[in-house]
């Protein structure tokens, strides 16, 4: 990649972060007080766990 491709994309990386960075603070105090959902994360997560061990047991 050319110098000024990682220079722009340097640049578009920082804009997006300069973006996003003001938002981010009521985002997590609102997750603070937001109900916990572990189920909701670990039951697909061992799904795809389970199906790839599945693949590759069956190869």
């Amino acid at each position: 990649m050319a110098l000024w491709e990682q220079l722009l994309v340097g640049g578009l990386a920082l804009l997006v972060l300069l973006w996003v960075l003001p938002g981010l603070k009521p985002m997590l105090a609102a997750s603070k007080k937001a109900p916990k959902d572990w189920p909701g994360l670990l039951i697909p997560i061992a799904a795809v766990i389970a199906f790839v061990i599945f693949l590759a047991a069956t190869m």
